[in-house]
């Protein structure tokens, strides 16, 4: 299989990535953010994106813009905000036919770019701040988002472990932003926040299809040639875990009890064992094969689910499962165990193997997807490690058993948390 490559054109504003490819009658041009999470900015950041879909200059508002998008051979936008490791992310992406494949031939790669170009730079305003009427109602929108986050236990129960055990670091700040804090944003300081965000985010544009190289840079000189005075690049801070694991128990009126454990890998997307991580989560409880599924889930019959993901920016490994309230102390024991036969070594050659095939599979069929190629590549430019598709994939082929014990060793449990109801919480 091949794999398209990326061309990178760095200006002065922002850096454009190409991905010159064949494969899909779509082009995909995302536009990305990037700034340090803080509290301060979080919830204008995770604001903003609402507003900007509500029109721009010349489309007075989102009916006018949805039919803009019409226009454009049914174009789909999407504005999101996420946060990867200790930076918080926005996301303007458009996906637009390519013209090669219509009998008009309507120049739209161009009008696509300059509909994102207008989105970003030139939104709906009214003397010098966005209009108050859309704010009070996409602040309405956030918050019910916000409530919405709250009744999904699983969703709640993973914010309350990372609030928790990074208390006292920027990744612990809530992606959607803080109810409190919306109480008093208007449009004018919205706005404000919105010219900061210009001036001093850094910015990557990708755009992803059967392209002109030198059409796509020519059709993004606005964003390149931006004026900047960008924020100074911090590395995530990486915290030891301490002696002591931190337990807490939280009540709700639940059926099903959440238990969450949060654990230090003390390794990163830049680290040279990054590979190796990636296949002892899969071996953990990244596969339905892992220790995680077939031990607490099918085994022992302990949990509604049971599976570990980690943070690749930040160093940090999840572990989430749904349990009946009374066998937390159970439960919890089991997912020790198979935590203590990683770091003993108790996996098969064969089983790394296997794991190893199903992470490229996993990787293949991202990138079959734009967004998902997208997104594999910005990884690198969070992570600041410029490697192909290609090398990060013989990379993992390459992970030997002795590399994942090393990265098991290395893994310690730092917090455990879990939701359940009063009643369980006098036994536990």
């Amino acid at each position: 299989m091949k794999i398209a490559g990326e061309k990178i054109i760095t200006g002065k504003g922002a850096t454009l990535h190409l991905i010159p490819t064949k494969k899909y009658k779509t082009i995909s041009i995302a536009v990305k953010l990037q700034a340090p999470l803080e509290r301060e900015t979080i919830t204008a950041r995770a604001l903003l994106p609402y507003v900007l879909q509500q029109g721009t200059a010349s489309l007075s508002d989102a009916r006018a813009l949805r039919l803009k998008l019409d226009d454009l051979y049914g174009a789909i936008l999407s504005i999101s905000g996420t946060k990867k490791g200790e930076k918080h992310i926005i996301t303007l992406r458009l996906d637009v036919a390519n013209e090669n494949y219509l009998s008009d031939r309507t120049p739209l790669f161009e009008r696509a770019v300059n509909l994102l170009r207008e989105i970003l730079f030139e939104p709906k305003v009214e003397n010098g701040a966005f209009t108050e009427s859309i704010v009070s109602r996409e602040t309405q929108t956030l918050k019910q988002k916000m409530v919405a986050l709250k009744d999904d236990k699983m969703s709640y129960a993973n914010m309350r472990l990372i609030d928790e055990m990074c208390k006292d670091e920027s990744y612990s700040l809530h992606v959607h932003g803080y109810e409190e804090e919306l109480k008093d944003m208007d449009g004018s300081k919205l706005y404000g926040f919105y010219e900061k965000m210009l001036k001093q985010d850094k910015m990557d544009i990708y755009i992803l299809g059967d392209v002109d190289s030198e059409l796509a840079e020519k059709a993004v000189q606005p964003f390149l040639e931006r004026d900047v005075s960008p924020i100074e690049e911090r590395a995530a801070s990486v915290h030891s875990t301490s002696a002591d694991v931190q337990e807490v128990i939280e009540t709700q009126d639940v059926q099903q009890a959440k238990l969450h454990l949060g654990y230090r890998t003390n390794i990163r997307y830049d680290d040279s064992d990054y590979a190796a991580l990636q296949v002892f989560n899969g071996l953990f409880g990244g596969f339905p094969s892992s220790k995680l599924f077939r031990n607490v889930r099918e085994k022992h019959s302990l949990a509604y689910y049971a599976a570990s993901r980690f943070e690749s920016h930040k160093g940090l490994l999840f572990v989430f499962s749904g349990i009946d309230p009374k066998d937390y102390q159970k439960a919890k024991e089991i997912i020790d165990a198979q935590l203590a036969s990683m770091q003993a070594g108790e996996f098969e050659g064969s089983e790394v193997e296997e794991v190893k095939d199903l992470i490229v599979s996993q990787i293949l069929e991202t990138i079959d997807n734009p967004a998902g190629h997208i997104e594999t590549l910005y990884q690198q430019v969070m992570g600041n490690k410029n490697i192909t598709i290609e090398q990060m994939l013989d990379t993992i082929q390459q992970v030997t058993t002795e590399d994942v014990l090393q990265v098991a060793k290395k893994v310690q449990l730092d917090t455990v948390y879990l939701l359940t109801n009063k009643e369980a919480e006098k036994n536990a």
